[in-house]
């Protein structure tokens, strides 16, 4: 840990709030389980001695809206939206403009995700693996522990500058894109003025249900930011009088001046004489990196505390407060290693129940997978739990853990493979909270590794896609034992400027090691090995 006296960056202690769960409202937000069977009550619940409160996190603070907007209050939960047409606390004219990005937030380049272990007769231990995507290619980077982390390519959350969205098209489709922007900016201000019926009136009535449930999860996250920006010319779909339009949105929760994260979606509209498009859908968000938001697709319950904010079905809804006293928890640790910026306005973590689990963000995870952490943009990670899988010791450290990347780890994540082990070894360590060495539940699993033939070499640590539980399991321990001799040599400042020039500045570890340590990297790297194995062997 840091020195308890430093807080993180904009940090104000403050310990009179209290997390609220979200107050349902069957009419404005859709609170019945799917009747299709999406939720899955009874899956994994999270312990119910969820620790207390740390105060001493603090609270950043929202940034003052542009707009005006009052900002939402700590420690509380909109949800409870009243009828149809009542103005919220978050409106502002479709003809103002959105919230400005915070002046230190992280650049919108990439998302991120890290899986956690998960099966049947799955061992107490974490293990992941690591994906990394950069630009439009995947490149795997096998990992192994309580999580995922996807990084990818995510648009502006404003949109492309707007010499590029200016694609030529004729006069006639540029019209028609304007007028469409406008029904979105109508819809926008509508949604953020805490107005259903308008944010409905804009679409034709097949749509509108998926349209509610839509409203009701933004709302109940409150949704403080809703920028759409047209991407490019409609396009004629393939029934007459039918068009498709893709529109990137940048959005904000709960802190109205964010560095909103976005989302590529698309659009179809009808278009009918000289009448208002109306649109007709929308579609999941499947095409981009991180795949469906669980807003786009799921009925939300939500509870917001200062520093996390929670959100699952409202068929598991009991477990939110647990849930986010944990969070707020895991949050008041993560906050220590923002490296280099802030720490996020607010970690945003879902509570999955089997059906989600298998479509929120795409989906498809490996089947030993228990929770992962995705990049949306902004500096913005949510993180999933698979309520499935999780067992009651499991989620503090699988918390901790993922937090500890969302706040460390740059939008663009980090392309090179040798240097895994610092990435996840420094969110083990995070994870271990200051437990002694001898009480990590992964060293076992280091010392069958360091036993089996490991080569010894922390560049080539990371585990190959295919690797078995203990070798992933191992790695882990390996790369947290390396940075926790680390710290003990040079406290942890001097290692969170490491981890900053390595994974933030692109240093190699020679050129890193020289800048902060004042020592050779290969002399320190002997003097890592020979620590974990005088530990684990």
């Amino acid at each position: 840990m840091t020195d308890g006296d430093e807080q993180p960056a904009g940090a104000a202690a403050s310990g009179d709030e209290q997390p609220v769960t979200v107050p349902w409202d069957g009419d404005d937000t859709v609170g019945h389980p799917s009747a299709t069977g999406t939720d899955d009550p009874g899956q994994g619940a999270p312990p119910n001695g969820a620790p207390s409160f740390k105060d001493d996190a603090g609270d950043p603070g929202p940034a003052a809206a542009p707009n005006g907007a009052p900002a939402a209050e700590n420690g509380t939960v909109a949800g409870d939206l009243g009828p149809a047409g009542d103005a919220g606390s978050a409106g502002r004219p479709a003809s103002e403009p959105g919230p400005q990005p915070h002046p230190a937030g992280y650049p919108v380049t990439a998302p991120g995700v890290h899986p956690f272990v998960a099966g049947g007769e799955r061992p107490a231990r974490r293990r992941w693996r690591l994906w990394a995507v950069l630009g439009l290619v995947l490149v795997l980077v096998a990992c192994g522990v309580p999580g995922v982390l996807l990084l990818g390519l995510v648009r502006d959350a404003a949109g492309r500058p707007a010499a590029d969205r200016e694609d030529r098209g004729t006069a006639a489709e540029r019209q028609l894109r304007a007028r469409m922007s406008a029904q979105l900016d109508r819809q926008a201000a509508a949604l953020l003025d805490g107005d259903r019926a308008g944010f409905l009136a804009v679409a034709e009535p097949a749509a509108r249900p998926a349209l509610t449930r839509r409203y009701a999860a933004l709302r109940a996250l409150r949704v403080t930011a809703w920028r759409p920006v047209a991407d490019g010319m409609p396009a004629a779909a393939d029934r007459p009088g039918e068009w498709r339009l893709t529109v990137t949105v940048g959005y904000c929760f709960v802190v109205p001046g964010c560095t909103p994260s976005s989302v590529e979606l698309g659009t179809r509209w009808r278009v009918t004489g000289d009448a208002d498009p109306t649109l007709t859908a929308v579609e999941e968000s499947r095409a981009t990196p991180a795949g469906a938001r669980p807003w786009e697709v799921s009925d939300l319950a939500v509870a917001v505390g200062k520093r996390a904010v929670v959100a699952t079905t409202p068929a598991l809804r009991g477990k939110l407060p647990g849930l986010l006293a944990q969070a707020e928890a895991a949050a008041a640790v993560a906050d220590l290693y923002a490296v280099a910026a802030p720490p996020p306005d607010r970690y945003l973590v879902y509570y999955a129940g089997r059906a989600e689990w298998q479509r929120w963000y795409g989906g498809g995870r490996p089947k030993w997978t228990a929770g992962y952490a995705v990049g949306v943009g902004g500096g913005h990670h949510d993180v999933v739990l698979n309520a499935q899988s999780l067992t009651p010791g499991g989620v503090d450290d699988l918390l901790r853990h993922e937090l500890t990347h969302a706040a460390s780890l740059p939008d663009g994540g980090y392309a090179d493979r040798s240097s895994w082990w610092l990435v996840e070894g420094l969110a083990e360590y995070a994870g271990a909270d200051g437990q002694p060495v001898d009480r990590y539940e992964g060293l076992a699993e280091a010392r069958k590794l360091v036993r089996d033939g490991w080569n010894g070499r922390l560049d080539a640590l990371a585990p190959a896609d295919d690797a078995s539980d203990d070798r992933v399991g191992g790695a882990y321990g390996i790369g947290y034992l390396a940075v926790h001799h680390l710290v003990d040599r040079f406290g942890e400042q001097r290692v969170l400027d490491f981890f900053r020039a390595v994974v933030h500045e692109r240093l190699s570890m020679a050129e890193a090691a020289d800048k902060v340590f004042g020592e050779p990297w290969s002399g320190l790297h002997d003097d890592c090995v020979a620590y974990l194995r005088a530990v684990a062997g």
